[in-house]
Formats: structure tokens, C-alpha cells, sequence
């Protein structure tokens, strides 16, 4: 069993400190889950300090071990077997492979979760009942246990048994309808977001019954569905529906409710104009030598500038051909007019205020994962949590598979014989 790896400093500020104390660093946590909204939200709680134990599958692991290209590579530059969309969801964690499909497996995971505040999961419901590890199990053993379940559609209804995926959600809950040109096709939103969202959720209903429990020291179970989800985050678009019975369309990057609020060709490429109030309207017209715009009555109001936004980007779209991008945004951001370039990710990691935010963290990996991997270095971005006096706190880099397997179950008072026969039987 090898050693932690001892974490360089690598920011410039106390956003993400390797310090070991955290705001939850007091919590431990049950790592059921796999792949991204659970693995999103067990990532956010050890970000924050708690002691998170991921429970994997032997020899497989976490299925996003897989899931690639794109693959991590070693200090030559070599692609490795390991998929890098691991790394995005997995640091500060301790991985632990266990057979959940044999008894003595099972009663491992019994006993961690009785010393456990948290349970994380997304089984299909009832997948866990066979195992004696559902939130009724466990509840018996552990009653301050609080169970988060995360599924596609919820412990209920019609759909309930349905296998859930962020693509299949974005679909059903009209997201892909308002994405994309008006002239194309529905399309998807570039990352899993909804996968993404639920796994916030989680951690905010998680963190809500923490307090819960600290009232009443009694646990609770948590039902989040990426249905669920993928229809609150719909916003002002449902919001728009559901009081005028509108059904909106795609419109590409321009927004519904504000203008000009959308990207604009320049003399190089586009820019990306966001409007918001009359002010900052008239401020653009002036900059741009037509002032007589915010006079116009078509224009007057954002109420107007929708109305008649087909005119209006027009006349924009001719005088914002006339510069560069760059001097575009020197000009506008001088006047507070928000604008901005259209980044690439790469343009984007070295935009100067994400390099000073500090955004990009990259944690040296331990002997074990460096024998596993061939990879002595991963880079992930930085826990946007900044919490003055406990912030974000950086202790393991993803983990190879299993790598804390022998420290965590020596942790459960088990011997070196006892743990060694664990082996022989592949229970571990």
C-alpha cells in the first residue's frame, strides 16, 4: 500500500489549499456511484473535506475509467489506458475495489457504512434491495445515515425503472428544442449538464439534511432524478411557458427575452454582445458611432429592441464588421458594456483572469497510480467553492483503481491474514 502523495502548493492564492482540514473534513462519505452526477456531487463534498470512499468494481472499476479517447498520457506524450473524463469527477477520493455480489463484499460495504454520514448512489431503483445495501438496510443499521439516490427519472412513477442519461433527459425535457439555430436541428448542450446540475443538487440537498440531523440526529433519504433536474434548470424558458402556454423555439445564441444579447460578427471573427439594460445600450451606440440608436423608438426599451430585433441586429451586425475582435472589446469594456471573444478551450485556459483565478490545478499521482497508469501528473479544474476560511482542499489526485483497498479495510480493524483472504476469494 502506498502512501498519499504530499501535494505541492500549486496556486498563487488560498482559493484550493493542501492543507488536510475542511469544512466537512468531520464527514465521511460512501461512494456508490459511478460515472458522473453521483461521482460530480462525492467529488464536490471531498473538495469541501470530507473523507470520500468510492466503492468500485474489481479489475473494472468506475466505468468513465473507459470512456475515452480522449486518454491520459504519460511524460512521453503516449495516450495510456486510462480515460481522462475519470479525472474530471474523482479527486480527493479514496478508491476501494469490492464484489458487492458476494456476501462478505456486501458486509464490507455494511460496515463501512455503518461508520458513514453519507451514502451516495445511482443504482436503478431497487438495485441495491438484492444486497441488503438499500436506504431501508441501512437505515437499520445506521439510522444518522443520510441516503442519496440518484436516478434517471426517480424512485417513482411510470418511468421509474428506466435506465436514465443526461443526452436521453436533455431530449425528453424539451432542453435540445431551444438549443441550437433556428434553422437546425435540436441539439444537445456541449457537456452533460443535467448530469452535472444533479450532481450540485445532491450535494445541496445532502448538506440540508446535514442540518437536518444536526437538529434532530435523525439521517434521511434523498430522491434526485435527472428528470427532475433537467426540468427545474429549464428556468425562464418554463417559466415563459407554463404563464403564457408559448411554446419557445430555438434561436439560437440570441436570447428571448434581452437584445441585443448574442454574438456578433467582427473583422476577424465574433464577439459575443450581452445587453442588459438601456444604459448599457446607449453606452454601445455611442461607442459605435450611433448614438441616435438608443433615440430610436424601435430601441428604446429592451420590450422594443426584441420586438424589432431583426432591424436592429442588422444595423449592428454592419458596424460591428468594421473592427477586430480585440479592439471591439478594449473599446466596449472601457465604456461597461459587457462583451467578450468566443473561446476556444484553449484560448479560454489562457485567458489572463482564468490564470489568475487559478483554475487549472494539476496534482502529482501517487507510486500506485503511477505504476497503473504510466501518468505522473493529472490536471483537473479548480473547485469553484471559495470559502474564506475553509476552503477547497486538496489531498489525493484521482485514484488508481483500488488504491486505497488495504488502507481503508485495515481502517475496519481487519488483519493482514484476514485481508489477504479477502484477496484469495477476489472479494477484494
Amino acid at each position: 500500500m502506498e502512501n498519499r502523495p504530499q501535494l505541492t502548493d500549486i496556486r498563487n492564492d488560498n482559493h484550493m489549499t493542501t492543507a488536510t482540514q475542511g469544512a466537512l473534513s468531520h464527514i465521511k462519505v460512501l461512494d456508490l456511484s459511478r460515472v458522473l452526477a453521483g461521482p460530480w456531487c462525492t467529488q464536490m463534498l471531498a473538495d469541501l473535506g470530507a473523507d470520500v470512499i468510492k466503492i468500485e468494481r474489481p479489475v473494472v472499476g468506475d466505468d468513465t475509467r473507459h470512456w475515452g479517447p480522449p486518454f491520459l498520457q504519460d511524460p512521453e506524450g503516449n495516450n495510456t489506458e486510462q480515460a481522462s473524463y475519470y479525472a474530471a469527477c474523482n479527486r480527493n477520493k479514496r478508491s476501494v475495489t469490492i464484489d458487492m455480489s458476494c456476501a462478505q463484499g456486501q458486509e464490507l460495504i455494511r460496515t463501512l457504512a455503518l461508520q458513514s454520514d453519507i451514502v451516495v448512489e445511482n443504482f436503478k431503483v431497487g438495485g441495491l434491495t438484492q444486497y441488503g445495501l438499500d436506504y431501508a438496510s441501512l437505515k437499520k443499521l445506521n439510522p444518522k445515515l443520510i441516503y442519496c439516490s440518484i436516478t434517471g427519472f426517480g424512485q417513482d412513477g411510470p418511468y421509474a425503472e428506466r435506465a436514465g442519461y443526461d443526452l436521453m433527459i436533455q431530449a425528453m425535457t424539451g432542453m435540445m428544442s431551444i438549443t441550437g439555430q433556428a434553422d437546425g436541428p435540436p441539439t444537445r448542450v456541449g457537456v452533460a449538464f443535467i448530469d452535472v446540475f444533479t450532481g450540485v443538487y445532491a450535494t445541496s440537498a445532502i448538506l440540508a439534511a446535514l442540518e437536518v440531523r444536526h437538529r434532530t440526529g435523525e439521517g434521511q433519504h434523498i430522491d434526485m432524478a435527472l428528470l427532475d433536474v433537467g426540468m427545474a434548470i429549464l428556468s425562464n424558458q418554463s417559466a415563459g411557458f407554463l404563464n403564457t402556454g408559448k411554446v419557445p423555439l430555438r434561436q439560437g445564441n440570441s436570447h428571448p427575452s434581452l437584445a441585443p444579447y448574442q454574438d456578433f460578427e467582427t473583422a476577424d471573427g465574433a464577439m459575443l454582445l450581452a445587453i442588459g439594460n438601456d444604459g448599457q445600450f446607449a453606452r454601445f451606440c455611442a461607442v459605435v458611432g450611433h448614438a441616435e440608436w438608443a433615440m430610436d423608438a424601435r430601441f428604446t426599451s429592451n420590450t422594443a429592441r426584441v420586438t424589432n430585433r431583426l432591424a436592429l441586429v442588422e444595423l449592428m451586425q454592419a458596424a460591428t464588421r468594421t473592427r477586430s475582435t480585440a479592439q471591439w472589446i478594449a473599446a466596449l469594456e472601457d465604456k461597461a458594456v459587457p462583451c467578450g471573444p468566443i473561446n476556444t478551450l484553449d484560448q479560454a485556459f489562457a485567458d489572463a483572469q482564468v490564470q489568475h483565478r487559478g483554475l487549472k490545478i494539476t496534482q502529482p499521482t501517487s507510486i500506485a497510480a503511477q505504476a497503473q497508469t504510466s501518468v505522473s501528473a493529472i490536471s483537473s479544474v479548480a473547485s469553484p467553492l471559495r470559502l474564506m476560511g475553509t476552503p477547497p482542499v486538496l489531498r489525493n489526485p484521482p485514484p488508481a483503481l483500488g488504491e486505497h483497498t488495504l488502507e481503508v479495510l485495515a481502517e475496519l480493524g481487519l488483519d493482514a491474514a484476514q485481508i489477504a483472504a479477502l484477496q484469495v476469494g477476489k472479494v477484494v
